[in-house]
This record gives structure tokens, sequence and C-alpha cells, in this order.
């Protein structure tokens, strides 16, 4: 038996107002994207300059976040690791996000907050790239990750949300903040999916040069 959830109001299936609501989420993810555009273009350049000299210094980028920001890890190091738009050899990036017998592992005989903080301290070399990613800035195990790239010598590029929250204060060096002041998570998510496109473009260009 189907378990249906009662429909009490009548205009939950007007087309007519479903359609508005999509439309008004384009303008919205329109207006948020345009509005931040200038400000984190320069951001962006100087976060993906970083991660090209890595990889031209036989480093590697890792990559975590938690949920829609897992997702986004995987996201970017599938990037990497295949192809972005043009063929070329793949490039070495790691989701830290992906291993749940890693993942269950840490959480179940240590904390929640260390799942990735421990795999940086056993993968993570000087001269790598950490790309933390959260929507609110106040992800412990992000944070914690962070002070753990910066143990062993690597520098942080986030993508960000609000405020900065907490992950902002933990930065340092020539760590990157690409933080996106949007109005919603959603919001934030989906720029932070763009900035991904375009660090994938940019480091494409750095390495190939013009398609």
């Amino acid at each position: 038996m189907v378990n249906k959830m009662p429909n009490k109001n009548s205009a939950a299936s007007d087309p007519t107002i479903l359609i508005a609501r999509v439309r008004n989420n384009f303008k919205q993810s329109i207006q948020t994207t345009s509005e931040i555009m200038d400000e984190l273009a320069p951001l962006i350049v100087t976060a993906a300059v970083q991660m090209s000299t890595a990889l031209l210094s036989e480093h590697k980028i890792l990559a975590c976040g938690n949920g829609g920001s897992a997702a986004d890890a995987q996201h970017f190091s599938a990037e990497m690791l295949n192809r972005f738009e043009r063929e070329r050899p793949g490039l070495p990036a790691i989701a830290l996000t992906a291993d749940s017998a890693t993942l269950t592992a840490i959480s179940n005989d240590y904390r929640f907050e260390d799942i990735f903080a421990k795999q940086i301290r056993a993968l993570g070399q000087e001269g790598d790239i950490l790309l933390a990613i959260s929507t609110s800035g106040n992800s412990a195990n992000v944070n914690v990750a962070v002070e753990a790239a910066h143990e062993r010598e690597m520098t942080c590029i986030t993508l960000n949300g609000r405020d900065g929250g907490e992950l902002s204060s933990v930065l340092a060096g020539d760590d990157v903040d690409i933080c996106v002041s949007g109005p919603s998570t959603a919001r934030i998510q989906e720029v932070h999916g763009i900035v991904i496109h375009c660090l994938c473009d940019l480091i494409d260009y750095q390495l190939l040069g013009e398609g």
C-alpha cells in the first residue's frame, strides 16, 4: 500500500502556479549569479592559477564537503580525472567524500568531524591543494579538514557561502575564499556549480591553451 500525502491545496496542482514557481527559481538563480559574478571572478582566477601550478608540479587536489557539497566535490574530481570539455590526460584529484567504508570507519572509531581530516593527514602532501566546500562555512568536519591541510602545508581553496562562517576564519596565507552570499542554500549551490566549471575551464586553458 502506497502512502499518499493529502493535497489540501488545489493550487498545488495548478500548472500556471507551478510554472510561475519554476520561472521564479530561474530568475533568483540568474539574479544571484549576476550580482556576485564580478566579485568572484578574480578569486576564481587566483584559485585556478594555484590549482594549475600545483598540477604542473605533480601535486594533486583533494576535495571535500557534506550533502550537496559532497556531490560537488565528486563532480569536480570527476571532471579532473576524466575530462571536462576537451580531450586530455586525467588530472590527479580525489574526492574525500566517496569512500563509504573509510567515512564510516572514521566516524565510528573517532568522530564525524574527523572524516576528512584523517584522510588529508594520510594522503595530503606539501604543495597539494584542498578544495573545501560548504554553503554555510559552519561545517565542523570541513573546518577541521582545512586545519589538517595547513598541517600538511597545503593551500586551501574554499567554495563558501552566507557570511563565510567559521570557515573564513580558519583560512590563512595563500588560501582563497570564494564566498557566495546568496539568499538560500539552493542559490549558493547553483553558483558553486558554475564556479566548479569555471575552475575546470581555466585549468584546461592554462594547461592546454586555446581549444
